[in-house]
């Protein structure tokens, strides 16, 4: 199985670290946080890598280079204009193959176990979903037997890792262009496509400075 990494964020929320750093080269513990997701993917054995990148992208290629030092292939796919999450999935997909494929945000720290996802998906995508966080208390779905479904008023609701399994055939009918993932999930869920797990580990939304001293110390206590 592939992998792609989610790495066209500006991360406006970041500044200044990320007026001149794109955000998945940004450092927690000393190390850029896609470093962590390379490192964890290689050891689950995925090791074909395909990053897309917008914002100071270049600085992501020279960094990461071909990925051999981290023991994957790295293909890049550039987008000058961010695309948002699902237009920038749909014009990876060349890359990617006609299977399904593993996604994760590039801006997230855990320490989540990607081996589990060596297996077929039954549907058009599988979420790894994660315990709501202080800043997102209402959480994004329900998980009900395994399947996932999207939330509703008062019902007990998980947070979307930004950690999936998808399938090529949940973008058919697609465009090129900027677009949003969520509708496509959200309609492959009243489907019934799309089954989930609840993540297992310790995970951080990287989004501002105080969710980096977070996972700063997360790092930190399983050194």
């Amino acid at each position: 199985m592939k992998a792609m990494i989610l790495a066209a964020g500006k991360g406006e929320r970041m500044r200044p670290l990320t007026l001149t750093t794109p955000k998945p080269l940004v450092r927690a513990g000393g190390v850029p946080l896609i470093e962590y997701h390379l490192h964890a993917l290689a050891a689950a054995g995925f090791n074909e890598i395909v990053i897309n990148h917008a914002w100071l992208g270049q600085q992501i290629e020279d960094y990461l280079g071909d990925g051999s030092r981290y023991g994957v292939s790295i293909q890049y796919s550039p987008e000058g204009e961010p695309l948002e999450t699902g237009g920038g999935i749909f014009r990876a997909l060349p890359l990617l193959g006609d299977e399904a494929f593993l996604v994760v945000n590039g801006d997230i720290w855990t320490d989540y176990d990607f081996s589990v996802q060596h297996q077929p998906i039954t549907g058009l995508a599988h979420l790894v979903l994660a315990d709501n966080p202080a800043h997102h208390p209402n959480g994004d779905f329900m998980l009900v037997d395994g399947r996932v479904q999207d939330g509703q008023p008062g019902a007990a609701t998980l947070t979307y890792s930004g950690i999936a399994v998808l399938h090529p055939q949940l973008f058919d009918g697609c465009e090129a262009g900027a677009f949003k993932l969520a509708p496509l999930l959200r309609k492959a869920m009243a489907d019934g496509q799309v089954t989930g797990e609840r993540l297992n580990g310790h995970w951080v939304d990287v989004g501002t400075h105080e969710r980096l001293a977070e996972a700063e110390a997360l790092i930190e206590a399983s050194r």
